[in-house]
């Protein structure tokens, strides 16, 4: 075979494939209309099952993750009546039968996404779900607010203002703590008074500047108990309990207890002490700050004694 032949059957093969390729021009339009049209009726279908899902459940992450396996499907369908109209269906399951030890490899490197998946199913169909969209939460080192919940991960909003994505395997995993389920949250403030200090007065006066913070619940306990003798000061921990909704209740509850204690102590005359610290500069083969100080004075006198000779 010449050289001459090789390039006529290579322009006969390009013809063959142009001509195949004018005749699939139709289907291929067709194919590419039902993939428009499905991509728009998904994204609408996905906004009415938000909109339904709304009034029956509060669960915003289950609303979410329904309405995303919702567009996902119907885009699946949209594709596969597609591949119909272009009459690839046989040589795609062909290729997927195919696959075989390829396929067991995808298996192991999409492990990690198909763990996520199901945690995160597991997450938000949960009846005791652990949390959901705008909780207060803490995990795997991990406190802000729950942002949102998607089919692989979990957005949380720290108090810092970053964003931090979760992949939902790991929280499933670990432990979650959820200071805004109860609706309420506890305030532990530590504080020192003095050795010399009244402890029942203390007591009395700590008590009672508890109860008058805003935030406080009535029908909940306000607690002092003594802690420890401290280096400089008798601790104690004061423990009062809020209505929370976001870490800014908290920090405001915290506050107020921080400035009115320390109104009360001054209006009660209660010193809360700060740790003092001595200097001693006789340490061996050095000098005394007694001498150190009278050095300049002693200079000086004697200056004035020759001066009046």
């Amino acid at each position: 075979m010449n050289i001459r032949d090789i390039i006529i059957q290579l322009q006969e093969k390009v013809i063959s494939w142009f001509e195949s390729l004018v005749l699939l021009l139709p289907n291929l339009f067709i194919a590419l209309v039902v993939i428009i049209v499905f991509s728009f009726l998904a994204r609408k279908m996905a906004q009415l099952v938000c909109r339904i899902l709304k009034r029956m459940i509060s669960n915003q992450a289950l609303i979410s993750f329904l309405a995303t396996l919702t567009r996902i499907g119907i885009l699946l369908v949209g594709i596969l009546i597609a591949i119909k109209i272009l009459q690839l269906d046989k040589a795609i399951f062909s290729l997927l039968a195919g696959i075989g030890i390829a396929g067991i490899a995808l298996g192991f490197a999409f492990q990690d996404i198909a763990a996520n998946f199901i945690a995160g199913m597991a997450l938000v169909f949960r009846k005791d779900y652990p949390f959901k969209v705008n909780d207060v939460i803490e995990t795997n080192d991990v406190f802000g607010t729950v942002h949102e919940i998607n089919l692989r991960d979990t957005m949380i909003r720290t108090f810092g203002g970053q964003y931090v994505f979760l992949p939902n395997k790991q929280i499933f995993e670990n432990a979650v703590t959820n200071y805004t389920t109860l609706g309420r949250r506890r305030v532990d403030l530590v504080v020192g008074v003095s050795y010399g200090e009244d402890l029942e007065k203390v007591k009395q006066v700590s008590l009672e500047v508890a109860r008058k913070i805003p935030l406080v619940l009535e029908d909940t306990p306000v607690e002092l108990f003594y802690e420890e003798f401290g280096g400089s000061s008798i601790n104690f921990q004061l423990r009062f309990w809020i209505a929370f909704t976001t870490q800014r209740d908290f920090l405001q509850a915290r506050s107020e207890a921080v400035m009115r204690i320390k109104q009360a102590f001054d209006d009660h005359d209660i010193t809360i002490p700060f740790p003092i610290r001595t200097l001693d500069f006789g340490i061996k083969g050095g000098e005394k700050l007694s001498t150190m100080l009278a050095g300049p004075v002693r200079n000086e006198s004697s200056r004035g004694a020759n001066e009046e000779k």
